[in-house]
């Protein structure tokens, strides 16, 4: 027995040592290790971003004093303050979300969509209703593919299309929808469209509408897209439509094409004519569209027309239409496709996939495994219960330790499943094994990727380095402004003292103007404060404006600044021959002060003197850090770094 502890730990120490050697402790700060890892993320991000490369050793010295400030906000305490920790997981669950899945799944998918659009597809369709469940469900598919098998020794699509078929508009394209553009169907169909050979018939498939195939007649490259207005004059809204009905509406959109031929402009007719009230109100123009986005007359009319030509009217089941066209161009390219493709994406069936391929790929790394013996114990179990019930739930599931499947060093059982069954369902037995099997998948999806995001700074180096930096980013800034930012701007006599030991570093190129300036809506306004400005002499200036303000209210503004030439049209008026000013209150006077070649006091050039404090502070503050927290940096691991 202790020669197998002697071993175990032997094999423990062993491993540690490995992991040890492939990522060491680079230096140590206040005590902390800092592993090589660590620093190569953050120099080789440096690099990156440096216009000027610096050399390892100078890196180092930047590194070092970083982690100083950091060791002292943590000796702060600002780690654990509930702000900081709120803040902190925000940013965390933000950086987290692209580890959630795998990009490179997100990019097939929009690289394969933009393909589609490269060209149209000529295809006859056909599609048969669902089954009311599984079963049914099959024997509907069934059928559907011995008409294909009819199709294919030779029997006539329209005829077994006209027969069977439940698409609504077999009525009038008798299964032939004629060419077809990406988008314009659900992802799952268009799918199959484009990866069936020209002049094959897929395999039946299902969507959510129906059970479908469909025959590709031909492929061309993509037209792109036009522009165009139109007028409409719309068929009456009844339930049988009549020749004389439709020879009335022909009647009205032969006089509006009569009155454009003779020369009326398009976009103030469309206005007056159109019945299309979502175009008409815009001068008949529509948006761009591309084949497959209109009814198949409509688009075929627009796509022949030359750009600016008029077509003369022709008939939808709409109406009767009348198109210019006014613009074309070709297919968008993928960068300017991306961000449509991406949003639809988002909205289909495609937009879990790069999160599937992200956890099948963990299943891999975790070794997951589902229990192979699941089966049988659940269908041992419903037989010598009889049945599926409530009480074979509570007495076989509910508190089973049949495992559901295994991964990492994790046992998932059977009774985790007991949230998401039904109890109450009535289910045959064969049924109710495949409906409890159901759950499995999406519960082992939930449980990696829970496991994976509690462990995920363990597994994952470049998620720990990123959320790291995030960390200690936050520790940086909330230090820096206790110690230095807002420090400065607070110590009032400290930025006083620096300002008259710095005076001579303070200097102006020119004069400014300082003081009030009074500005007023017109020059009797203006007049009359100059008189009561007189009238308050020797009052203080506070005083005087409360005065005026309460006198003249929006008649008047004024401004108290510190102004150089350029900066203020009042100012350049007054003293630099400048033109009166233009606005409201094109009228001015100086109220107080005057001009001035150099700063006189701090308030002056305040902003200057508290940036060039904040230096002394900054360091003043490191030399400290330096003294207070120690660093040791091992050469060997240094000369590690790539």
């Amino acid at each position: 027995m202790k020669h197998k502890v002697l071993i175990a730990s032997l094999l423990l120490g062993s491993a540690l040592l490995a992991t040890a050697a492939k990522d060491p402790v680079l230096m140590k700060i206040n005590g902390k290790d800092i592993k090589l890892s660590e620093f190569e993320y953050l120099y080789h991000k440096n690099s990156q971003q440096q216009l000027e490369k610096e050399s390892l050793e100078q890196y180092v010295d930047r590194f070092v004093t970083y982690k100083l400030k950091v060791a002292d906000a943590e000796a702060a305490g600002i780690d654990t303050l509930s702000s900081f920790k709120r803040e902190f997981q925000g940013y965390k669950a933000d950086i987290f979300k692209p580890f959630l899945e795998d990009t490179t799944v997100r990019e097939q998918q929009v690289r394969e969509a933009y393909s589609h659009k490269l060209t149209n597809v000529d295809i006859d369709h056909f599609m048969y209703s669902l089954g009311r469940d599984p079963g049914e469900t099959f024997k509907h598919m069934q059928l559907v593919d011995s008409l294909r098998q009819c199709i294919l020794n030779g029997e006539d699509w329209e005829v077994v299309a006209q027969k069977y078929s439940i698409d609504p508009s077999v009525k009038n394209n008798k299964g032939h929808y004629g060419f077809i553009t990406a988008g314009t169907f659900p992802y799952d169909f268009e799918k199959v469209v484009y990866e069936t050979p020209v002049g094959q018939v897929s395999k039946p498939f299902r969507t959510d509408y129906g059970i479908h195939m469909i025959r590709v007649n031909a492929v061309r490259p993509d037209e792109g897209e036009v522009r165009c207005q139109h007028i409409l004059k719309l068929f009456p809204r009844v339930r049988v439509l009549t020749d004389t009905m439709r020879m009335a509406t022909k009647h009205k959109i032969d006089s509006v094409y009569a009155l454009l031929k003779a020369g009326a402009d398009f976009s103030e007719l469309a206005q007056k004519e159109s019945e299309d009230p979502g175009s008409a109100k815009k001068g008949g123009e529509l948006p761009w569209f591309g084949h497959g986005r209109m009814v198949p007359q409509f688009d075929k009319v627009a796509f022949e027309l030359e750009v600016g030509q008029m077509s003369e009217p022709f008939e939808t089941n709409y109406g009767y239409h009348i198109i210019k066209k006014l613009e074309t161009r070709g297919t968008p390219s993928l960068e300017d496709s991306r961000k449509s493709i991406e949003q639809r994406i988002s909205t289909d069936k495609r937009k879990d996939a790069p999160r599937i391929a992200r956890i099948n790929q963990l299943k891999q790394q975790y070794n997951y495994k589902v229990n192979p013996n699941l089966h049988k114990y659940l269908t041992e179990a419903l037989e010598r219960h009889g049945q599926y019930d409530s009480a074979f739930v509570a007495n076989y599931i509910a508190g089973s330790k049949e495992p559901l499947f295994t991964f990492a060093q994790k046992t998932v059982p059977l009774s985790t499943l007991l949230p998401s069954i039904n109890r109450k369902a009535k289910l045959a037995k064969e049924a109710a094994v495949g409906y409890i099997e159901s759950f499995i998948e999406p519960r082992s999806q939930a449980e990696v990727m829970d496991y994976y995001a509690d462990n995920i700074i363990n597994d994952t180096p470049e998620f720990a380095n990123l959320l790291n930096e995030y960390r200690d980013g936050m520790l940086l800034f909330e230090i820096s402004n206790r110690r230095v930012w807002e420090a400065a701007g607070k110590d009032t006599l400290g930025l006083t003292n620096y300002f008259e030991a710095n005076r001579g570093k303070y200097t102006w190129d020119a004069p400014r103007f300082k003081g009030i300036i009074l500005n007023a809506v017109n020059d009797s306004t203006l007049q009359a404060a100059k008189a009561d400005i007189a009238a308050m002499a020797g009052l203080p200036i506070d005083s005087v404006t409360t005065a005026l303000h309460q006198k003249y209210a929006g008649n008047i503004k004024m401004e108290r600044m510190l102004m150089a030439r350029g900066e203020n049209k009042s100012v350049d008026h007054l003293f630099f021959n400048g033109p009166v000013p233009d606005g409201k209150y094109p009228c001015a006077m100086v109220l107080s002060g005057g001009l001035i070649n150099q700063p006189q006091e701090l308030a002056d050039v305040r902003g200057q003197v508290t940036s060039d404090y904040q230096d002394v502070l900054e360091k003043r503050w490191v030399d400290q850090l330096k003294k207070r927290y120690p660093v040791s940096i091992d050469k060997k691991v240094l000369k590690k770094v790539k």
